[in-house]
C-alpha cells in the first residue's frame, strides 16, 4: 500500500511538472506572437533608507524583438530607450548613450523583461533559474540569476502575467531594496 502511494505521488508530481512545462511553453509562444505592446505603468521603489516608496508613472512600449522604451511622465519626465544593447537615457535636455555590457547591474532586469516579452525561453534559461507557477491564463515567473556575480546586484526578478500580457514586474536587489512595476495594457494595442 505504501509503495503504491509513493508511486502515485511520484506520478502526480511528474504530471504536474509536465503540465507546468506545457503551460510555460504556451505562455512563451503567446508572448512571442506579439510584435508590439503598450502599457501604462506605476512603479514603486522601496528603499531601506526611505520611509515611503518613491513612485513614478508613465508608459512602457515594446517592439519585437529587442526594443523597449520606458517614458516616465511623473514625477519628472524621463525616457529610457533600449535597442539591442544600447540604452539611451534622456532627462530634460541631457541625453546619455550607454552600452549595457558596461553595466552588468542593469543586465538581469533588462534581459529578464525583454526575453519574457519576446517569449524567448532559451534566453531566460541561459541566464536565470526559471520557476513557473500558475497556468497559461494567469502565471508568474520567478527568475533567479544563475551567475553568482549577477546575484551581487539582482537577487530575483518576478514577472506576473495574464495570457500574453505582463501585469507586474518586481525586482529584488541583493541589498534588500525592491521595485514593483504594475502594468496596465493599452486596450488598443495589438
Amino acid at each position: 500500500m505504501k509503495k503504491c502511494l509513493v508511486s502515485l505521488c511520484v506520478l502526480l508530481g511528474s504530471t504536474a511538472a509536465n503540465a507546468a512545462a506545457d503551460d510555460l511553453d504556451t505562455v512563451m509562444h503567446a508572448l512571442a506572437q506579439r510584435e508590439q505592446g503598450t502599457a501604462s505603468f506605476v512603479e514603486q521603489h522601496f528603499i531601506a533608507l526611505l520611509k515611503r516608496p518613491v513612485e513614478s508613472s508613465g508608459t512602457l512600449f515594446y517592439q519585437a524583438p529587442d526594443t523597449l522604451e520606458k517614458r516616465t511622465l511623473k514625477p519628472h519626465p524621463e525616457s529610457l530607450l533600449l535597442r539591442g544593447d544600447v540604452l539611451t537615457v534622456q532627462r530634460g535636455r541631457r541625453t546619455r548613450v550607454l552600452d549595457l555590457k558596461a553595466y552588468p547591474g542593469i543586465a538581469p532586469f533588462v534581459l529578464g523583461l525583454r526575453a519574457t516579452l519576446a517569449g524567448d525561453r532559451s534566453s531566460l534559461e541561459r541566464v536565470f533559474q526559471v520557476k513557473f507557477a500558475g497556468t497559461a491564463a494567469s502565471w508568474s515567473l520567478d527568475l533567479v540569476p544563475a551567475d553568482p556575480a549577477m546575484m551581487k546586484t539582482v537577487a530575483e526578478v518576478r514577472i506576473d502575467g495574464v495570457r500574453d500580457v505582463l501585469t507586474q514586474v518586481e525586482i529584488r536587489t541583493a541589498d534588500g531594496d525592491r521595485s514593483v512595476m504594475t502594468l496596465t495594457a493599452d486596450s488598443k494595442a495589438p
